[in-house]
């Protein structure tokens, strides 16, 4: 086999493409080890010993099975997750019964009672922890 590095080269320069982008006819081997000028070159393209392979594109056949959304993993500025909204609730609650305890209107073991409440999710709201608390005190009182 002969080298054809030279004629590789000079086909990529005249017919304006990467050396890795030309394809010799190998039944016509001889008569491009034969070329040397840019002339013989474009002679033998028009003649069909010389090809110039196109380029390959991107497939879209994998894209087109990926449509839709991707998961939570890709969402940006979704609304908050349920155990956010959970502490936020737990929080004002706890900070409620504290303030409560601290002036005075229940003591530690009703605050207590009334903190095990919230934990375990039966305390929605401070509207419905005052009921409770109401309904305690008067448990208690009479």
């Amino acid at each position: 086999m002969t080298n054809l590095s030279f004629q590789r080269e000079l086909a990529a320069k005249v017919l304006g493409v990467g050396k890795g982008r030309i394809k010799f006819n190998p039944e016509r081997l001889e008569d491009i080890e034969d070329a040397i000028t840019r002339e013989d070159i474009r002679r033998l393209h028009r003649a069909g010993a010389i090809d110039v392979i196109p380029v390959a594109g991107t497939s879209r056949g994998r894209a087109r099975t990926r449509s839709g959304r991707r998961g939570p993993g890709s969402r940006k500025g979704t609304r908050e997750s349920e155990k956010e909204k959970w502490m936020r609730q737990v929080r004002a609650l706890r900070k409620t019964l504290r303030d409560l305890r601290k002036r005075g209107e229940i003591d530690a073991k009703l605050y207590r009672r009334l903190y095990m409440l919230v934990k375990g999710g039966a305390v929605r709201s401070r509207r419905r922890l005052m009921e409770i608390m109401e309904a305690e005190r008067h448990a208690a009182g009479s």
